[in-house]
C-alpha cells in the first residue's frame, strides 16, 4: 500500500464591518459574525483540507486547481471545493484516509460546534474529518483579531 501525506494552510482577513459578508468555517453557517473575504466563501478549514489532500495526491494546491483567475469558482462554498478536489483527488487513484484541521482565530468560537463541523466536513469530503481550534494568545493576524487561519493534514492511501 502506497501512502502520502499532505499538509494544507490557510489565511483570510475578516471582511470589513458591516459589508454583510456571512461567516463561512469548517462547511458551517456562522450567524452573527463578520465573514472572511475571499475570491470564494473564504472558509479557511475547507481550503486548508483542499490543500492537504490536493499536495499529498501531487496535484498542487487551491491555486493551482481553482484559481482567482477563474470565474466558475467565484463565491463557491467550501463544501463544493472540498468535494470537486475529492474527486480529483480519486481521480488520480488515491483514496483518502482521513483530514486533520486545525482552525487559529479569536472568534468564531468553534468548540460548541466542533461535531457538526466535523460531520459537515467529512460529508463534503467523503472521508473523516477532525476539527481543532486555538488562539494565538493575542500574537500575530488571528492574535490581533484581524483574521483566521487554518492548518491541515491530510493521509492519502493506494492499494
Amino acid at each position: 500500500m502506497d501512502l502520502r501525506t499532505g499538509i494544507g494552510t490557510d489565511v483570510h482577513a475578516f471582511a470589513p464591518e458591516g459589508s454583510g459578508r456571512p461567516m463561512r468555517l469548517a462547511c458551517l453557517d456562522w450567524p452573527g459574525e463578520t465573514g472572511l473575504a475571499g475570491h470564494s466563501d473564504a472558509d479557511v478549514a475547507a481550503h486548508a483540507a483542499c490543500d492537504a489532500i490536493l499536495s499529498a495526491a501531487g496535484l498542487g494546491d487551491l491555486g493551482t486547481q481553482f484559481g482567482t483567475d477563474d470565474p466558475a469558482w467565484a463565491g463557491a462554498s467550501g463544501a463544493a471545493l472540498l468535494g470537486e478536489s475529492a474527486r480529483r483527488v480519486r481521480g488520480a487513484g488515491w483514496e483518502i484516509g482521513n483530514v486533520a484541521v486545525q482552525v487559529i482565530g479569536n472568534r468564531p468560537r468553534v468548540g460548541s460546534r466542533r461535531a457538526e463541523a466535523e460531520q459537515a466536513m467529512g460529508a463534503a469530503l467523503g472521508a473523516p474529518v477532525s476539527l481543532s481550534a486555538t488562539t494565538t494568545d493575542g500574537l500575530g493576524l488571528t492574535g490581533r483579531g484581524e483574521g483566521v487561519a487554518a492548518i491541515a493534514t491530510a493521509l492519502l492511501t493506494r492499494p
